[in-house]
């Protein structure tokens, strides 16, 4: 009565018999027992629900209570245990904790799944040449504690390669963390870095210990290191050299075990040319290289990415897409992806969703991904002018949900002249 005038949904039961029947019949996420019950006694019940039913939390209710009959509950697997005569206010108040602390630990456990699973799903793909010798560089240098410089455009995955480095490192159960340089505003790069004092400025209402305490033992990713402002790169090359920073507003200096991996999109070398990065902190951050290859320098793995990403995408979205059709994976093949992976993934995960049959086709795919396919036109103008035509045709079917009346209407010619170009082309409607 105390339980669910809180609002708990309870069901009672008589003897041991019964408890272990309702476990078995439905899911219960706390079971209260007496130490005294018909046909077993509540360390009996204990144990035979803990093997039914693992998950539940087993409070024991004692008038005996003896440090003996406490302790062999709690080895046994209880997680508590109550005196009688019982209070109800205590009761309800170690129930509400239970049911606080079964929430976290569900939490962290859904947290640790999403987390193993994103880093599998999103692990680097491929079995290209370009993409293999990446591959050996990680092995080769994911154990020393030499500072790594990540280069290559946007979205080819260069955060995937320090997670990788880090994964693979002693390091790997220590924290990673990473900071995007190019969304931290110039005056926040110095706290944000190295933290700061409660005190020590206006809104500095308590201590910040900034990432390069965070990371202490673990790995710092410095995401789109070329936007650090040159005044804060005189800093971190200091914090690198000697292995200690000071916070803002602290005299003391910290001593750091961090180790760095940097990213770039941009031309490193060009840009000391230009005066905008400290040519001493590059080759601080730059002992050891890997530049990632874009998508255009790897074709052979697109067909390997769109599966993994189909794969990935059923999962996520409850779907069960088998792959991609031949005449659509050509065209994947052909796109030039300014966005690379990451833009690959986003039309795969478009596809997914609004694919209506078993594999991915021309009109699963964005606008864009087809359009510009023209660009790949053979050299002989008659091959050249068929293509066009094909894929101009497919761009209006698409425009028009197949709707061939509409897109004759659109193209200036008769149907009858639609039907026979989409024969004669091989246009799959």
């Amino acid at each position: 009565m105390a339980l669910s005038g809180e609002g708990f949904n309870c069901v009672t039961a008589d003897d041991g018999g019964m408890v272990i029947e309702l476990v078995k019949e439905d899911n219960f996420d706390i079971l209260i027992v007496d130490i005294k019950m018909p046909t077993w006694n509540g360390i009996e019940i204990l144990e035979k629900v803990s093997k039914i039913s693992p998950k539940i939390s087993t409070v024991i209710i004692t008038a005996y209570a003896t440090v003996e009959t406490s302790i062999e509950a709690l080895r046994k697997g209880a997680v508590d245990y109550l005196i009688k005569p019982l209070d109800f206010e205590d009761v309800i108040l170690r129930v509400k904790k239970i049911q606080k602390y079964r929430q976290v630990l569900l939490e962290n456990q859904y947290l640790r799944k999403e987390v193993h699973l994103k880093f599998n799903q999103n692990k680097i793909i491929g079995e290209s040449s370009a993409i293999q010798n990446v591959f050996n560089l990680i092995k080769k240098v994911a154990n020393s504690s030499s500072n790594i410089l990540i280069s290559g455009k946007s979205g080819t995955g260069k955060e995937l390669v320090a997670r990788a480095i880090h994964q693979n490192s002693a390091r790997m159960k220590a924290p990673f963390i990473p900071i995007n340089c190019g969304a931290i505003p110039e005056t926040l790069f110095e706290s944000e870095l190295f933290g700061f004092k409660k005190g020590s400025f206006t809104g500095a209402i308590m201590d910040k210990e900034g990432v390069f305490k965070a990371a202490n033992g673990g790995t710092l990713f410095l995401d789109e290191v070329s936007e650090i402002p040159i005044h804060v790169q005189v800093k971190l090359l200091r914090a690198i050299e000697s292995k200690e920073i000071k916070q803002i507003g602290s005299p003391l200096s910290i001593q750091i075990d961090t180790r760095i991996l940097s990213s770039t999109n941009k031309d490193l070398l060009k840009e000391i040319e230009e005066g905008n990065f400290r040519e001493d902190l590059y080759y601080r951050l730059n002992i050891i290289d890997i530049h990632l290859p874009s998508l255009s320098e790897r074709k052979e793995d697109i067909p390997i990415l769109v599966d993994h990403f189909v794969r990935k995408y059923n999962q996520e979205l409850k779907r069960k897409i088998l792959g991609v059709d031949n005449e659509t994976m050509k065209i994947l093949m052909n796109y030039k992806w300014k966005g690379e992976v990451r833009e690959l993934e986003n039309a795969i995960e478009r596809a997914v969703l609004l694919c209506e049959g078993n594999y991915i086709t021309l009109k699963d795919l964005p606008p864009h991904a087809y359009a510009d396919v023209s660009t790949e036109y053979p050299d002989d103008l008659k091959s050249s002018v068929r293509n066009f035509e094909r894929q101009h045709i497919l761009s209006i079917l698409k425009r028009v949900d197949n709707d061939k009346i509409k897109c004759a209407e659109i193209l200036g010619i008769g149907l009858s002249s639609l039907y026979r170009k989409i024969d004669e082309l091989n246009i799959k409607v």
